[in-house]
């Protein structure tokens, strides 16, 4: 028997014995299954035991004076917009990659505080088979998207507004990514009985009338077209909602944008993110796009098309882009750009990207390295940007 058939056939039965799966460039492959009960039973729970004591606080909790909306509308303001210097009254000016402390970000605090609590009591739901963390998470739905006086209106139209320049943009929509889980764990928590059916169908309108308004109001298609990050957080949360709803032509629709658009657009022949790199923060934008990257693909291909398989003639795919970045987050001291101008030292976390690369590869690499980053931060850029906090619930 020849060597290179000796091999072949060693790897065959190592994959019959179910101890690992055969990948490409020799390299060792992530394990069939993955235990993520146990990786996660205990950061999980506690944290879920501490959200059991918060009641639901909702957008009608707090109001902006300078929101052109109503108590019920979300409302925040761009980062990245300053006074301009040359005198308060003049509209405001941008310094790229530069947060503006002084802007209203209680809305986008408090719906970061929602996809916190509500995943994690669905994770521990799941962990633990106590129905009270379902019922909990049951009243943060209600509060949000159910009762009148403290649901949010289902529309972005007030989000990042600029002083003197805009009461509303549709680069807001990106502040809506924190619902992608949300949207996640709404069925899980709807089948322990603690949304009953007219409840779990009003959450899914409120969706479906969300998405409405992402895909045919001036701001939603305005954030459709752009180029960056933004577009792949518009594909990713419609695909998101899309599933929540069982709105198949919007599935298909988002497969088409990532294959015709996304990638062409926003993935080099080498893997890399021109787009995110050319900016002040190309590190954590790297990082950020590719999360929201591998999140639509993992979505859409649990629901149509594997997007994980697709390349463009020239090469270009999800599979490179994973490539590219993993010797980076590895060891970030062989990034080669400058150092973000802010929150650099704060990244890499556990992210999204390997994880989902690993299941969908077969890479052990990847997740060797997911396991030893960290799954939880403090710093609010940070839990702004990573946004996949509840692995249980995708995996």
């Amino acid at each position: 028997m020849e060597k290179s058939n000796l091999v072949v056939m060693m790897k065959r039965r190592s994959l019959l014995k179910g101890a690992m799966a055969i990948v490409p460039a020799g390299l060792q492959a992530a394990p069939n299954s993955l235990d993520m009960p146990s990786i996660e039973r205990v950061r999980v729970m506690a944290d879920a035991s501490k959200y059991l004591s918060l009641k639901p606080v909702t957008v009608t909790a707090t109001r902006s004076a300078r929101s052109a909306g109503g108590l019920n509308d979300f409302f925040s303001e761009g980062d990245y917009w300053w006074p301009d210097p040359k005198g308060a009254e003049l509209p405001y000016v941008r310094r790229d990659g530069m947060t503006n402390p002084a802007n209203f970000v209680e809305h986008r605090n408090l719906l970061m505080r929602v996809s916190q609590e509500v995943p994690a009591l669905a994770a521990a739901s799941v962990l633990s088979r106590n129905r009270r963390y379902a019922a909990h998470a049951a009243a943060h739905l209600r509060a949000w998207f159910l009762t009148p006086e403290t649901r949010m209106n289902p529309n972005l139209q007030y989000a990042q507004a600029i002083q003197g320049r805009s009461t509303g943009r549709g680069t807001g929509i990106i502040d809506t990514i924190h619902f992608v889980e949300v949207a996640k764990a709404i069925p899980l928590i709807a089948k322990t009985g603690a949304l009953t059916r007219s409840e779990f169908a009003g959450i899914q309108g409120w969706f479906a009338s969300y998405l409405d308004w992402m895909t045919t109001s001036k701001n939603g298609i305005e954030e459709r077209d752009t180029k960056n990050n933004h577009a792949t957080c518009w594909v990713m949360q419609v695909a998101a909602f899309a599933e929540l709803t069982g709105n198949q032509k919007l599935m298909a629709d988002c497969a088409n944008r990532f294959k015709t658009l996304i990638v062409p657009e926003q993935i080099g022949t080498d893997g890399s993110q021109p787009l995110e790199m050319s900016r002040t923060k190309p590190y954590g934008y790297c990082l950020f796009n590719l999360d929201a990257l591998t999140t639509l693909c993992q979505i859409v291909s649990k629901n149509g098309e594997d997007l994980w398989k697709f390349e463009t003639a020239d090469g270009r795919g999800i599979r490179k882009a994973i490539e590219f970045l993993y010797p980076f987050i590895a060891d970030k001291k062989k990034w080669k750009l400058p150092p973000d101008v802010m929150y650099f030292d704060e990244w890499p976390m556990r992210h999204t990207s390997l994880l989902f690369g690993a299941l969908a590869y077969g890479r052990k690499d990847y997740l060797d390295l997911w396991k030893k980053l960290p799954a939880n931060s403090k710093v609010d850029e940070v839990i702004r940007n990573f946004f996949i906090r509840q692995p249980l619930l995708w995996t």
